[in-house]
């Protein structure tokens, strides 16, 4: 194919990389003003975990059917109307003047989130030679974890210099002239030189029922271990990170959001050194289940000394449980390898999507549940205690996750993995 070979392709990679990078910012940015929201709108804990958690509870619930739609009518659409509602959404929320635009706001965002990683995927496999593509599919998913970073402290300074408003109302401009870069770099410039090409993937082999599937990878055993794997990793930290952290940092340990924010970014470096290290080690081993067995064991751990400290642990020992936290969010990358593993080629899509559900959903419960326990020891007058208390959400949750890494089957040659974690 002539665009496999052309320059312009690099031009395609670095423009839905760059709006990747914004739009997966938007993920967490919204939990560095928890604060200055509950004061601004008067709104309880347990209203701003619901804001922290809708836009998960619409990303996981779109997968299969954005899978469906970028499959039979091609991606190039939805990823440009996906930024481009990202933008409107976070516009909306730094003009919101009431808690239920608040709540719109990051429904629309949502929507708009969904649409990126599928799509994604299927474009740059348009563009890049299988080869290629296997090589720039890793540096994409580390992307995400780079948006996630560019939320901590940098998005902190610009709350700072601009007022959060401000800050929210430029990031969303700027998404929706992403979306129209992305108009220009993946239909309009390529109708000029690539005139006897389609633009959009076209379905190439007819796929057997979705209902029948679905039905399928519901009744496996191997589908709903994995799926509780990736409950207990991932949402114990996107979904803390993206809500409570920096007000934690702030209420605990008297700490300026900056500062608190630095304690995200420590995260944030372990989750970027977690993916290729766990690669690695499980490839060395040959194996899947007991390199995660440990990943598991110590996620559980970390967690329960943060609720067994009455979560106040030593502020020295903080920024290494965070990091610790984060490297194994990274090696969540193993739920996929294990897909690959154990599941025909014709259902390793739809049971990544079951089990990257079980990781969004569990990032959906946590900052919800977390918030009522704070509303509850709010009322007596000790937010200390709730947030001792909370931290029994995310014990509890990392522990479903290390039930699920033990009942898990794998093969017993594993060949040589190059794991990539879907974000």
């Amino acid at each position: 194919m002539e665009k496999q070979n052309s320059i312009f392709r690099w031009v395609v990679f670095a423009s839905v990389l760059f709006t990747y990078l914004l739009m997966s910012s938007q993920r967490t940015a919204p939990g560095l003003i928890t604060d200055q929201l509950m004061n601004d709108f008067h709104v309880s804990a347990a209203t701003i975990g619901l804001l922290a958690s809708m836009q998960f509870f619409v990303y996981t619930g779109l997968q299969i059917p954005m899978g469906l739609l970028a499959d039979r009518f091609g991606p190039n659409f939805f990823l440009i109307i996906g930024a481009i509602l990202t933008g409107l959404g976070t516009i909306m929320y730094s003009l919101s003047t009431h808690e239920f635009v608040l709540l719109l706001a990051r429904i629309i965002t949502g929507l708009g989130d969904a649409t990126i990683w599928v799509n994604m995927v299927l474009i740059l496999s348009q563009w890049f030679k299988p080869k290629e593509f296997t090589h720039l599919i890793g540096v994409t998913a580390m992307t995400g974890s780079l948006g996630f970073l560019l939320a901590t402290v940098p998005f902190s300074i610009l709350i700072d210099l601009l007022g959060w408003r401000a800050a929210f109302l430029s990031t969303g401009t700027l998404l929706c002239l992403c979306g129209i870069l992305l108009f220009v770099v993946l239909i309009k410039k390529p109708k000029q030189l690539f005139i006897d090409e389609r633009t959009d993937l076209e379905p190439k082999i007819e796929r057997e029922k979705t209902s029948v599937l679905l039905r399928r990878i519901c009744m496996n055993r191997q589908a709903w271990s994995l799926f509780l794997c990736h409950f207990g990793i991932v949402g114990t930290y996107v979904g803390f990170i993206g809500s409570w952290a920096v007000p934690y940092g702030m209420s605990m340990y008297g700490m300026t959001r900056i500062d608190a924010s630095q304690l995200i970014l420590i995260g944030l470096i372990g989750a970027l050194i977690g993916a290729p290290l766990a690669s690695w080690i499980s490839s060395r081993l040959e194996m899947i289940k007991r390199p995660y067995i440990v990943v598991h064991i110590i996620i559980v751990l970390s967690w329960s000394s943060i609720f067994l400290s009455k979560g106040h642990p030593p502020l020295s020992l903080l920024p290494l449980l965070f990091f610790i936290i984060g490297l194994a969010y990274g090696a969540n990358a193993l739920t996929f390898a294990a897909v690959r593993q154990t599941f025909p080629v014709m259902e390793a899509g739809i049971a990544s999507g079951f089990a990257n559900t079980g990781g969004f959903l569990s990032a959906v419960l946590l900052p919800s549940l977390f918030g009522k326990v704070l509303d509850f020891f709010q009322l007596s007058g000790s937010l200390t205690e709730g947030y001792h208390y909370g931290f029994i959400i995310p014990v509890i949750f990392s522990l479903l996750g290390l039930v699920g890494v033990l009942t898990m089957k794998e093969k017993q040659q594993l060949p040589k993995v190059i794991a990539v974690s879907k974000r």
